[in-house]
């Protein structure tokens, strides 16, 4: 990979070296390897929805990330270095000729202020919070690849020659290897022993479910104290037709529900098959001349809870979620 101009000691004002570029690039294609890996580990915790561990399009999918991720984050860190890392060290260069101090501590200062315009334009064009830990990584996504260009040039001033490419993106994947696999056994370690706690629904009473629930599609379902439901657009399992097929029916008008502590008429009763997901809460929706009873699985938390139905097989169904109004 030998993006970019050929190393110069002296350097023009818009070009960048080759090794600076290809430092940039690999720094930031590891931290966003290290970031995924944290990330996964992040959702341990994370509740599924009663969705299994994917089987065999699970291995399809680890096996497509091996092959295809290693290429797709060099990819992502030549595009941040372009657009961001190397962006800043042109201005820290500019900056030096008209300002006193030194091009590194400049460059890492372009680099933070890059990274909180590329936040802003996410956060004014993907919905992120300003305050969220996403916005926060695109801002700081700027300053270990800065560091990095910064030791490539004091290397270069020390031996006279630049760091070749081939080494830097080796080395950077190694040390990306390595620190991932701190993250998962990290994360494995918490598991077992506590530190991080595996997700549990809440338990709710037919009381605090008595309200207003809303999901996509215009879907309303209102439970009424006493058992009175009533709805709207609401996905509902089709009559006569097996519990594993995603196809679903919408359904207005009024019915009842129940709550079902004891995972009676949830639609995988057999508890004991550990390839099904585990019985939870549910609330149990009858709808007159429309659909068979629909369960609808508690989940989210007791703070912000949700109903949700599976249609279809546990690893690749149509997932519906109702939110608390």
């Amino acid at each position: 990979m030998g993006w970019g101009n050929t190393w110069r000691p002296k350097r023009s004002l818009l070009s960048w070296a080759n090794a600076e570029l290809n430092v940039a690039a690999a720094v930031c294609a590891a931290q966003l390897a290290v970031a995924s890996a944290i990330w996964w580990v992040g959702t341990f915790d994370d509740d599924t929805h009663g969705a299994g561990s994917g089987g065999g399009l699970a291995a399809v999918g680890v096996l497509c990330m091996l092959v295809f991720g290693p290429p797709l984050l060099a990819a992502l860190g030549l595009l941040h270095a372009a657009a961001h890392t190397m962006p800043a060290a042109t201005l820290a260069r500019l900056a030096t000729r008209r300002v006193r101090g030194p091009e590194g501590t400049w460059h890492l200062a372009f680099a933070v202020l890059l990274g909180a315009l590329w936040a802003a334009v996410a956060v004014a064009l993907g919905g992120l919070s300003p305050t969220g830990t996403p916005a926060l990584l695109i801002a700081a996504s700027g300053v270990l690849p800065a560091l990095g260009v910064a030791y490539v040039r004091r290397r270069q001033r020390a031996t006279g020659r630049a760091p070749r490419s081939r080494r830097i993106w080796i080395r950077s994947a190694l040390a990306s290897l390595g620190a991932c696999v701190l993250v998962a056994v990290a994360g494995g370690v918490g598991l077992s022993t506590g530190l991080i706690k595996e997700y549990e629904p809440p338990q709710l009473s037919a009381g605090q479910l008595a309200g207003v629930w809303r999901g996509d599609g215009g879907a309303v379902l209102r439970l009424r104290a006493g058992g009175r439901a009533e709805l709207t657009a609401l996905p509902a399992e089709p009559e006569f037709q097996d519990v594993r097929t995603e196809d679903f029916t919408r359904c207005a008008g009024t019915g009842s529900w129940f709550l079902d502590t004891e995972g009676r008429y949830a639609p995988y009763a057999d508890a004991d098959d550990p390839s099904q997901p585990d019985q939870r809460d549910g609330v149990v929706v009858r709808i007159k001349d429309c659909g068979h009873d629909t369960y609808w699985t508690i989940g989210g938390s007791e703070r912000r809870p949700e109903l949700f139905v599976l249609f279809g097989d546990p690893d690749s169904g149509d997932l519906r979620i109702l939110k608390r109004d």
